[in-house]
């Protein structure tokens, strides 16, 4: 059942979680007898009725909405984790599930909402689930990640509180434990502008979650085997479009224009996104709103995701709309069906034709997505009014990636060290003042030729550093590289070598901010950051492999004292393990 509701008093904030296991009759008169303001959300999101509890569903899903006088709303969500049957491909293999979804289910909120996860663990392995390009403001105590977190036990929960604090935006959530992304747990998660806030286009009649990704044959345990044991990770065996290589159905009607907000949540493989006879118009990236130009397709790199606009203006029938893999030999294509209301001609003719191995292409249409200067995002302001190429650099990083072999097996390197996961979170070490969990001096800021090692690689950084991020590609293989914790501008994409001289090509104007960038085979990307979100924040590969077998570090965002003005307090259910276990 799902409670959809509207509340006077922060003490209520618990009860969907605490009567859970009571009863639906027993909720119910626990909030009447609480409150004598209880109104449905406006129906624009739910079509209740005012002075009504509006019950839907099953008990699967619990989803509160509580208001607090000026407080933002409350969206509360209870999933449970557990391992069921899954077949995408035809094959019957193990699949982790949210609430018994694959994939799991689509979190839509509204910027400053607070967003409240409790999850409940029933896989046999502790588990953490990350949010993908949610900034986590002043809280990296809820990003999910073993950096921050202690994981949640087999037969246990933990719930997550984030606020989506200035946010708006295409993002995602998945699993960041062990490979169990390679099961799913993973899903859509939408932030939504207020009300106040206008948007650069007309508004759309709808929109529609577009969640694909590479997947495996083999289960999540197989394949973290295959890595610890040294070997290559497989190619992939198809590609997914919402769980299905070709049975997804999008139903708009002629006319009308859609948003279609598409993600990359694949392990390892860029994709090509297109629609037959339409063309994309794209308006935003992870949180920025971009000129709006118009494409035939557009790449989607892993853990990047776009918002395209698409006007229903053919013929009333089905097209086909295509993702396949990019760089990859063979090329793996998945469709679904973009299909007009009340259309009885199924899809046909040939697919759309994408981009193969064109690098050159890829990177040309990189630099055509901009920032839209004008345009407001979360707020009032117009993303414009920020000059971020005109703030001086107060530091410089050179990360380069690298395939290596460390005692005879395969691991990845950030300028030579392969991480590894201390037992200790490194937030709670940082926190506590525990030593000898992680060395600020573990990684050099920039790229040189030393013999690969293990460690745990923390970068040192003050809180309001403007960062310039430079990542070296030496591989024949592309890159994609995420931070947790703060968008960044990609000024710029090369070839070869980067050099200071560079700088000269960077574009200081309108380059889009986001969260995850890709790097080309042989080539450099180039990011710069306002470090203003105090934490530990993780800079990783989203090729999950990469990750998992060490391409990775923290970047430590430090404030010479404590003060709730730059960051929380830990949580009083924060979960403690390691060297801060009875802490």
């Amino acid at each position: 059942m799902i409670w959809k509701i509207f509340m006077t008093s922060n003490k209520l904030i618990d009860l969907c979680l605490s009567y859970r296991s009571r009863g639906t009759a027993e909720l119910v008169k626990r909030i009447q007898n609480k409150t004598t303001s209880c109104i449905s959300y406006p129906s624009t999101y739910f079509g209740g009725k005012k002075g009504h509890l509006q019950e839907t569903d099953s008990w699967k899903n619990i989803f509160c909405i509580f208001q607090a006088n000026a407080d933002d709303p409350y969206r509360y969500y209870v999933w449970t984790i557990t391992i069921g049957t899954i077949s995408p491909l035809g094959v019957p293999q193990r699949g982790i599930l949210i609430n018994g979804q694959f994939p799991g289910p689509t979190i839509d909120c509204v910027t400053n909402d607070n967003v409240i996860v409790n999850i409940i663990n029933k896989l046999d392995q502790p588990f953490l689930m990350t949010w993908n390009g949610i900034m986590q403001r002043k809280n990296c105590w809820q990003d999910g990640v073993l950096g921050t977190n202690c994981p949640i036990p087999p037969n246990s929960n933990w719930t997550y509180k984030m606020q989506m604090k200035d946010q708006i935006g295409t993002f995602t959530y998945f699993p960041s434990t062990l490979m169990h992304r390679a099961a799913g747990g993973f899903g859509a998660f939408n932030v939504h502008r207020r009300s106040v806030i206008p948007i650069p286009y007309p508004q759309p009649a709808g929109e529609f979650s577009v969640i694909v990704g590479d997947w495996f044959k083999y289960d999540h345990k197989v394949l973290q085997k295959t890595l610890d044991s040294g070997k290559s990770f497989p190619f992939p065996n198809g590609l997914l479009i919402n769980g299905h290589p070709h049975s997804s159905i999008f139903t708009g009607e002629a006319g009308k224009t859609y948003m279609f907000r598409v993600s990359n949540v694949g392990l390892t493989t860029s994709i090509n996104f297109r629609i037959q006879g339409h063309v994309l118009k794209l308006v935003e990236v992870e949180g920025s709103h971009t000129l709006q130009e118009v494409y035939e397709s557009l790449d989607i790199h892993v853990g990047q995701s776009v918002a395209v606009l698409v006007t229903l203006n053919g013929t009333v029938k089905d097209y086909y709309m295509v993702a396949s893999t990019r760089f990859t030999k063979p090329i793996i294509t998945s469709t679904a069906i973009l299909r007009y209301a009340g259309s009885s001609t199924p899809a046909s003719g040939s697919l759309p034709i994408g981009p193969t191995y064109q690098v050159h292409w890829s990177m040309k249409q990189a630099r055509t997505i901009r920032w839209n200067l004008t345009a407001n995002a979360a707020r009032p302001n117009p993303q414009g009014s920020f000059h971020y190429g005109k703030i001086n650099v107060t530091k410089t990083l050179i990360l380069a990636n690298s395939a290596t072999k460390i005692s005879g097996k395969l691991r990845y390197t950030v300028n030579g060290i392969s991480y590894i996961n201390p037992d200790t979170p490194l937030k709670l070490a940082d926190y506590f003042n525990i030593p000898g969990v992680f060395d600020l001096n573990t990684i050099s800021d920039t790229s040189t030729r030393v013999p690969a090692r293990f460690g745990t690689s923390v970068v040192g950084t003050t809180l309001h550093d403007f960062a310039e991020i430079i990542f070296q590609n030496n591989e024949n293989t592309i890159q994609s590289w995420h931070l947790d914790g703060s968008s960044f501008w990609t000024v710029g994409f090369g070839s070869k070598q980067w050099t200071p001289a560079m700088r000269k090509r960077y574009n200081r104007n309108d380059a889009p901010a986001r969260y995850t960038v890709q790097v080309y085979p042989k080539s450099w990307s180039a990011i710069l950051v306002s470090l203003d979100n105090k934490g530990m924040w993780n800079l990783r590969s989203a090729i999950w492999p990469r990750q998992y077998l060490g391409q990775q570090l923290y970047v430590r965002v430090a404030y010479n004292k404590r003060s709730l003005f730059t960051e929380y307090d830990i949580p009083a259910n924060a979960l403690k393990c390691g060297k801060a276990a009875h802490l």
